[in-house]
């Protein structure tokens, strides 16, 4: 195969030089994705142990972000298996648009309701 950096060089190659190509691009980049996935994990546990990490260029910190989540068996419970079983098919919006409409009761979702947190790492640029 011609010199693949080029996007003219794949016009005159075959399908089947074009299927090795994009196979090898594409196990290098699931390769390259689980190593980043494995040094994010150590790093975040780093940061969340308290140590900083920086190089030259970035600045790594955690963000974190909230999502909520109506456990499903709690929501059964309190509001019954037809609410549940339509807000349960669609998400959690839809369980906060019944209760602003007055379907459910407000007070008693919010009373369920469970935070979820994810964090993420993120790399800041040092110069700008």
């Amino acid at each position: 195969m011609t010199d693949p950096q080029t996007p003219d060089a794949l016009e005159d190659v075959t399908l089947t030089e074009l299927l090795e190509r994009y196979a090898m691009l594409r196990d290098t980049i699931l390769g390259l994705e689980t190593e980043k996935e494995e040094l994010a994990a150590r790093i975040k546990a780093a940061l969340q142990a308290g140590e900083r990490a920086e190089t030259d260029l970035y600045r790594a910190t955690l963000k974190v972000s909230r999502r909520l989540d109506y456990p499903l068996e709690r929501f059964r419970e309190v509001f019954g298996d037809a609410a549940a079983l339509e807000v349960a098919t669609i998400d959690r919006r839809r369980a906060d648009a019944l209760a602003r409409a007055g379907d459910l009761d407000g007070a008693r979702l919010r009373d369920i309701a469970e935070v979820k947190e994810t964090q993420a790492l993120v790399l800041h640029p040092k110069t700008r």
